[in-house]
């Protein structure tokens, strides 16, 4: 499918009306999973021209990102990863773990970054980042789309290995993610170690029910983002 390459057109804003310097893109993958970590990358890229088809990474076949992703590791000027646990994910909900595992891969950096741009368009950062947050960021950003793809390959390679002993789950296929061999294993042995307890599926499996946990939402959360804190996400995107 055409699209327009990602362009450096937000970062050259960011340092022109703020004299950032620094510039890191942020993004985020695992949010809508069942199970697993959220894994977040930052990546500083500088204004040099990305690798060809550089895009959002679900825009990419799998071989065609893992490929990708081993150009950016070594064509960006930095990057790092941060991670929250499920466990944290279920204890403190997903805005504020998303905010722990961006902090964790921003704080990574060799350099802190003068200013962020967050894909999206809830800044679940705040400060003392500064922070422009931009709705498809993952393709219209070179530093965010750099780190939607090391992201994305960091988190599936992640899952697959998490999954080695949990065959049945499938999460070498589905990385975690909501998918019908998910699903049907769930319903049959209950949830892994690597599941998140806090998460709307386990309503729709009475066997498993005592297993949950209650689940933290933000004061003043959308109607949307009170569906993401729940896992209500029950397509098939991954």
């Amino acid at each position: 499918m055409p699209y327009q390459p990602p362009t450096h057109s937000v970062e050259r804003s960011l340092r022109a009306t703020t004299g950032a310097k620094v510039v890191a893109g942020v993004d985020e993958v695992g949010r809508g999973a069942w199970a697993g970590p959220v894994t977040v990358c930052a990546a500083v890229t500088g204004l040099r021209r990305p690798p060809e088809g550089l895009t959002d990474s679900k825009l990419l076949t799998p071989k065609r990102r893992l490929v990708l992703a081993r150009q950016l590791e070594t064509w960006v000027t930095a990057y790092a990863l941060g991670e929250a646990s499920p466990e944290e994910i279920d204890a403190q909900g997903m805005t504020a773990a998303l905010r722990l595992a961006a902090t964790r891969a921003l704080d990574a950096l060799p350099v802190r970054p003068d200013a962020v741009i967050l894909d999206g368009k809830h800044d679940y950062l705040g400060d003392p980042w500064r922070v422009r947050t931009v709705i498809k960021g993952d393709q219209s950003c070179v530093a965010v789309a750099a780190a939607s793809v090391i992201a994305k390959v960091r988190r599936d390679g992640l899952m697959a290995e998490l999954g080695a002993g949990h065959a049945d789950f499938g999460f070498s296929d589905n990385a975690g993610y909501p998918s019908p061999v998910h699903r049907a294993a769930l319903e049959r042995l209950g949830p892994t170690p690597y599941h998140r307890l806090s998460w709307a599926y386990l309503d729709a499996l009475p066997r498993w029910q005592h297993l949950k946990r209650p689940r933290l939402v933000p004061e003043g959360a959308t109607a949307r983002e009170n569906a993401l804190e729940a896992g209500g996400q029950l397509g098939f995107d991954f």
